[in-house]
């Protein structure tokens, strides 16, 4: 029996396994589609990439590093996801990892057994024992729609940003996209540069863009271990004085003000949002009303015909080989209660890999997790009791929420460098 089954061979999969081999811990990892990449590869086989033709990662290609294998320096500093494949195939290559993953297999179910191991059983009828499984299946692949439903029915072509691949999709279409998170303002300006139709955005309560360029540095490099123990008030103080510097008032290119304060929210990273919208390639239009065919009824009265809607609404967290188990049936919630974002306490031996939605790059804090997870296998490091995890848990709880509102698009948010010691000083811990 080899004692640790990996799920994925995505991002936090390919690290996972690598850290296993390398501290001697015997493992399998399983891959529903045919390569490694996740939801980086685009049009994986695996059926559940979300990844579109042009996307680009919105974190600088040192930060979103692996600790031991730089991206080239011929990569530009917001790479394409092309780039990010032949990265992740360099990294299993270089570490031969490869041979260790199976590929075009699912697994199916995991059933916990009296002494803590697991049963995995695989889409070929398979059963296997492990003392530990690893879940690193992601978390954006299961598309979230508006629920309750908007009234009425749209009778126009209805997608969600899951399933946008390539700009002929909307080209010679007006086009409404529901969100102003990441996905959606990069599928409005994609849309906008084609000059074949109308683009709007309908957003409840707005987001705080941010650019990816400021004073020739990627913007992301000015959170830092300082600034993150800075008081959130200066945090915010600081940032809407750099951002005011960078490019003024949103509000003055015609994008809305958010209702929520700064660092209330995950960011919207787009350089190019705020003058194609100055242009009016990109309109605005608050939360939807009704639908009357395609015709679209918004909360101030207006109304606007559509070709295409677009749901940018975030994803669920899902486990479809948990099924049995009611602590996972989080889909609608996506408020999945674990220690350090990593374990159950009911459920030991059982680890969460990057449920997480960082200020700051998720490749590095699924790193430093498998580490953790590494220590753990080797009893070199040791967990709290269950109380105390669940003490933790709920701790963790108030803080999240007395900073983000209570929505299935907050519940995975942490501070990069705060997360980042609180794993490492779990690391240290002894008996």
């Amino acid at each position: 029996m080899k004692q640790v089954c990996i799920i994925g061979a995505g991002s936090s999969g390919i690290v996972a396994a690598k850290i296993m081999k390398e501290n001697s811990i015997s493992f399998d990892c399983f891959e529903k589609g045919s390569d490694i990449g996740g939801n980086w590869r685009f049009n994986n086989d695996n059926g559940v990439s979300s990844a579109y033709r042009s996307l680009h990662i919105n974190t600088n290609r040192k930060a979103m590093a692996y600790a031991d294998y730089p991206m080239p320096d011929d990569y530009p500093m917001y790479p394409h996801h092309s780039h990010i494949i032949k990265y992740f195939e360099s990294y299993v290559g270089h570490f031969d990892i490869r041979k260790y993953i199976t590929f075009n297999t699912t697994v199916t179910n995991i059933s916990q057994q009296p002494d803590s191991s697991y049963i995995v059983t695989l889409d070929n009828g398979e059963a296997k024992k492990y003392q530990y499984v690893i879940i690193a299946n992601g978390h954006h692949w299961k598309p979230r729609f508006p629920n309750p439903p908007f009234k009425g029915n749209f009778i126009g072509e209805t997608i969600h940003s899951h399933e946008y691949k390539e700009s002929a999709q909307v080209k010679d279409k007006d086009v409404l996209i529901v969100g102003i998170g990441n996905s959606a303002v990069d599928i409005a300006a994609e849309a906008a540069r084609l000059h074949t139709g109308k683009v709007v955005i309908s957003t409840r309560s707005g987001a705080h863009i941010t650019p990816n360029w400021i004073w020739s540095m990627p913007f992301d490099n000015l959170a830092n271990a300082f600034t993150s123990k800075l008081p959130l008030a200066i945090q915010r103080l600081t940032l809407s004085l750099v951002l005011w510097l960078a490019r003024g008032k949103q509000e003055d290119f015609g994008v809305p003000k958010p209702k929520r304060p700064l660092l209330s929210e995950h960011p919207t990273l787009s350089q190019d949002l705020l003058p194609l919208s100055g242009r009016g390639a990109i309109k605005f239009k608050p939360n939807i009303k009704e639908f009357q065919g395609k015709t679209v009824v918004f909360e101030d009265g207006s109304s606007q015909n559509f070709d295409i809607l677009i749901y940018a609404t975030g994803y669920k967290i899902a486990f479809p080989f948990l099924k049995h188990y009611l602590e996972f049936d989080i889909e609608e919630s996506n408020n999945i209660r674990l220690y350090k974002r990593v374990i159950h306490p009911d459920f030991p031996n059982l680890f969460f890999m990057a449920l997480l939605q960082p200020l700051g790059a998720i490749m590095p804090l699924a790193e430093l997790q498998a580490k953790w997870i590494a220590k753990i296998v080797k009893k070199e490091c040791v967990l709290p009791q269950k109380e105390e995890m669940r003490h933790s848990i709920e701790e963790d709880a108030k803080k999240l929420h007395k900073r983000f509102d209570e929505s299935p698009r907050h519940t995975l948010e942490v501070d990069f460098f705060e997360y980042k010691n609180s794993i490492e000083k779990e690391m240290k811990r002894k008996q």
